[in-house]
């Protein structure tokens, strides 16, 4: 990692003077909580042991794994911030730290595992009688909890980046010595150092992943033939069943036709309330219940696609109006150095409040965050990505929610360029029909907000023990639901504004919502099952939840039933002449389900930016292409379903296509 300007020593922030042991804003390096008693010394737990008897022990339960049900484990735990801490702490402090670490290891993972302190910058962990799936989660619940924790050193209570690696003795069979496991298990931990998303990494051998399924599966990951196979899946096969049936003599045409239109009415009437509700939205609080604490922007930047934008947003933010320090944290990755470097580094030479940091080997946004964590030193953090232009105000307004007890704050995302193209237009109205109705009324329906990914704001502390995972695709979503799990209170605020740049064609603009769907089924199908039997919810917020991580991926395929239904209505009668197209029911349904359209478009316009406002022609027609555009979207839905279940999890980068000053 890479840090341009003065962060590697306590920094002297505009009206800050250097750091003090009192002072809880300003530490560069980790990240510190509110102050709390500290309980007094508890005995060493049992099974935290010395190196010596923990390699006796693994010597031990290597040569008996052939007479146990599941292979022993070896884990290594290690904190990233090791070097940093070395030149900041004395030995005995820093050897503090570990030992404290490994009781909480040996505490959290119970009586299975053997713990001990290693060469006094490492803990070793010895899993025994858990299978290796198992041993995982007991893993990842560890990291959570550490990654929570505060852990006195110096009398400071110190939060830390814990990072794990882990192998199971399954993957090295005939290994008999446990120096070799902890090789392995430390190649690992090098890995999850590089993500800090308190991920445990497992070692596995190179060439024990083979790949599957030949020519098929290669042709099967083309879009179109994945398209044919939706239409395929939701049309001709439904079509065929019925007809099947029906020539056996078993009509389902009418319990088919009903469920289809409750379907669609249960959505139309969702959305609806959603609407109704964003009316009289929650209002942020007018004063914060505590002064304006340091804060800190992290901008997060894939710089070789962001170099046209990212001088002006960097202004952008340093231009913000907050009473009180703003560290402006730019996190970028770069696979080869661009001039545009040298105009940033002007600005940091200039301006100490932006941070310049080279996360290398980074190959997301999620890396180039939780790398950021290391160094803020805000009570709060925003977090954009490198296009957003946040208002003026916005760190200001974020304070007043986070102060009354929010621990993250999402704010409403504006597309700033809508005069670029006919589809940035479309999407401009699109994002007021999400972040100025929907977003506002499901936070007030079912009691909690979603983080959106960018103009977002995180106590530090909640976004520390939460994280992003690179691994998902929408990782946004995914901390959102594990920061909701967790016990974290998110809230939307429609008047905290951040504009954007919308993509500019069609093509862009399918990978770019492809990438959001298939990370929202990853969600969903990671979550759905734990969010409904969460004791933290309320049941207002699993129905929610139940909204939107399960029939939000089945109305996709349920909306397309009325195609085969109304085609084998039409079969079955002899033509659609001899339909009775007018029965009440089916009138009344059509006209609800299509009301939604031009209400949403209503809606957004009424609630939408002032800019936006002004624009009415945008939303009229927004609302004569939304049939065709609502349909394109549950394809949408449905093709990312098909990428998901078929291990297609590819990254395609939304381009910027805006006008540079000069070379890049």
């Amino acid at each position: 990692m890479e840090l341009f300007g003065d962060t590697a020593t306590p920094a002297r922030l505009p009206g800050l003077g250097p750091w003090r042991p009192d002072d809880g804003h300003t530490r560069p390096l980790f990240l510190l909580t509110r102050r709390r008693q500290q309980p007094p010394n508890a005995p060493a737990p049992a099974n935290l042991v010395s190196r010596r008897d923990w390699l006796a022990h693994a010597r031990r339960a290597l040569r008996l794994r052939a007479r146990s049900a599941h292979h022993p484990v070896v884990a290594v735990l290690r904190t990233a911030d090791r070097d940093s801490l070395s030149r900041r702490l004395r030995h005995g402090e820093l050897a503090h730290l570990h030992a404290d670490l490994a009781a909480a290891a040996a505490n959290e993972l119970g009586d299975r595992a053997l713990v001990a302190v290693s060469g006094g910058d490492c803990v070793l962990v010895l899993l025994r009688g858990s299978p290796a799936a198992r041993a995982g989660e007991m893993l990842e619940n560890l990291l959570a909890a550490l990654g929570r924790r505060a852990h006195p050193v110096a009398g400071e209570p110190l939060l830390i980046h814990p990072a794990c690696g882990w192998v199971s003795a399954a993957d090295l069979r005939g290994v008999g010595d446990p120096h070799v496991l902890l090789e392995c298990a430390t190649t690992a931990t090098e890995l999850a150092e590089g993500h800090l998303d308190l991920v445990p990494r497992r070692w596995v051998a190179d060439g024990t992943t083979r790949p599957r399924g030949g020519a098929l599966r290669t042709r099967l990951r083309r879009t179109s033939v994945q398209i044919g196979l939706t239409v395929l899946l939701g049309v001709a096969a439904p079509y065929g069943a019925l007809t099947a049936l029906y020539l056996l003599g078993v009509d389902l045409a009418e319990p088919a036709y009903l469920t289809v239109m409750f379907a669609l009415v249960l959505t139309a009437a969702v959305v609806w309330a959603e609407g109704l509700y964003a009316l009289d939205p929650m209002q942020p609080p007018a004063e914060p219940t505590a002064p304006y604490p340091p804060a800190a922007a992290v901008i997060a930047a894939y710089l070789p696609n962001e170099a046209v934008t990212i001088v002006d947003t960097v202004r952008a933010f340093l231009a913000q109006q907050y009473p009180a320090p703003l560290q402006v944290v730019l996190a970028y990755n770069t696979p080869r150095r661009l001039p545009v470097e040298d105009e940033l580094l002007a600005i940091a030479a200039a301006d100490r409040r932006l941070t310049l940091l080279n996360v290398p080997g980074s190959t997301s946004k999620a890396q180039n965050v939780n790398a950021a964590l290391r160094v803020l030193r805000g009570a709060f953090v925003g977090v954009f990505d490198a296009d957003h232009h946040p208002a003026p105000d916005a760190f200001r307004r974020a304070w007043h929610w986070l102060s009354h007890g929010a621990d993250m704050v999402q704010g409403h995302c504006v597309i700033r360029n809508g005069d670029a193209s006919p589809v940035a237009r479309t999407v401009a109205v699109e994002f007021e029909s999400i972040y100025a109705v929907s977003h506002p009324g499901r936070a007030s329906l079912h009691g909690f907000a979603l983080f959106g990914g960018s103009n977002g704001f995180w106590r530090t502390e909640a976004l520390h023990a939460v994280r992003l995972r690179g691994w998902m695709l929408t990782e946004d979503i995914d901390s959102s639901i594990r920061a909701l799990l967790a016990g974290f209170r998110m809230v939307y605020d429609r008047t905290l504004v951040s504009r954007e740049l919308a993509p500019h064609t069609l093509r862009a603009l399918w990978h770019q919502r492809v990438r959001w769907a298939q990370g929202w089924f990853q969600v969903s199908r990671r979550h759905l099952r734990d969010g409904l039997r969460s004791p933290e919810l309320r049941p207002r917020q699993k129905l929610g939840l139940a909204f939107l991580l399960g029939w939000r991926e089945i109305h996709p395929w349920l909306s397309l039933q009325m195609y085969p239904v109304m085609v084998f209505l039409v079969w079955r009668a002899g033509g659609a002449s001899h339909l009775d197209w007018l029965v009440p029911t089916f009138v009344l349904t059509s006209l609800y389900t299509l009301s939604v359209g031009p209400g949403q478009a209503l809606l957004a316009w009424w609630t939408a930016v002032p800019e936006l406002r002004g624009r009415p022609r945008w939303f009229l027609r927004y609302l004569l292409w939304a049939p065709l555009y609502a349909e394109w979207k549950n394809l949408v839905a449905r093709v990312a379903q098909v990428k998901e279940l078929l291990g297609q999890r590819a990254w395609v980068v939304t381009p910027r296509q805006t006008r540079w000053r000069g070379p890049v």
